[in-house]
């Protein structure tokens, strides 16, 4: 049996497991968990109309800046909530649903991000990450599509707002950018109405430490050039792509409060979710 069978087998049988386990907890619980869940009563259920399309008007004046978190629920996601609520930032998390369902505290972590809207939201960050084979992930467009879908259907994230892992692609209402290996599923993605979001810069890390690379002044710097030089992929807006776990001590902390201050500094900037991003297809 070929390497990308086995993958493909071994990816479809998570989805299998995963999605009994989840639904016999559901069934009993709810649908945040055992660990949550003390009492009926202390299940607040978030309302419909929190999450209504109202209209949006965006400031041509203004620069918008969409802060985003990669792979949590995991280290980091608090500490980063914490931080981004202290200093009034808006801040999009993309989850993934195994580390949701497999972490203690991963269904209360989604659960209070969702009751923190509209400071905070959470999208769909697909349900394995693909188990770090992205070749073959994307090369199987339909249990890649189905991985979405099982995140969608079991972290009910308010819109159908995806990142893929490990690959910068675009999905808007007319717009479709995306490399050779993920055009495929994005287009499926596109055709069930789902928008697929990018990135304008990163900052990195150390694979090994999840430290950050790039200082906070170097990151600021780099995103004033890119807006002073309209060089992101929507001009005027920039979404910064971190993920939770660089952040998960005070010094990398500090770092990000760093940028966030210096970016701050000027009145144009405004951070906001993602949700409000120019072009979405709704």
């Amino acid at each position: 049996m070929s390497r990308n069978n086995l993958f493909i087998r071994f990816l479809f049988g998570i989805l299998f497991l995963t999605s009994c386990e989840f639904n016999s907890v559901t069934d009993q619980y709810g649908p945040f968990g055992p660990d949550t869940v003390k009492a009926p009563s202390q299940v607040i259920a978030t309302p419909i109309s929190k999450f209504d399309r109202n209209p949006y008007l965006l400031d041509t004046s203004k620069r918008y800046i969409y802060l985003s978190f990669d792979d949590g629920p995991w280290k980091g996601t608090m500490e980063t909530y914490a931080l981004c609520k202290e200093l009034g930032v808006k801040a999009t998390y993309f989850m993934i649903g195994l580390h949701a369902h497999s972490r203690k505290e991963g269904k209360f972590t989604v659960h209070l991000l969702k009751e923190s809207y509209p400071q905070f939201l959470i999208a769909n960050h697909s349900y394995s990450h693909a188990l770090g084979h992205y070749a073959s992930f994307y090369q199987h467009r339909e249990a890649a599509f189905a991985d979405f879908l099982r995140t969608q259907d079991t972290l009910s994230p308010p819109y159908k707002i995806i990142r893929l892992p490990g690959n910068n692609a675009w999905v808007l209402k007319d717009t479709l950018k995306a490399s050779g290996l993920v055009r495929p599923l994005c287009k499926q993605l596109d055709s069930a109405k789902f928008n697929v979001i990018g990135w304008d810069t990163e900052w990195m890390f150390n694979h090994k430490t999840a430290k950050p690379l790039q200082s906070a002044q170097k990151m600021a710097d780099q995103i004033n050039h890119l807006m002073d030089h309209q060089l992101t992929f929507t001009s005027k807006h920039l979404i910064l792509l971190t993920h939770d776990r660089m952040f998960q001590h005070p010094d990398e902390l500090d770092s990000l409060r760093k940028m966030i201050l210096i970016l701050q500094q000027n009145p144009k900037i405004v951070f906001e979710t993602v949700d409000h991003y120019p072009g979405l297809n709704w």
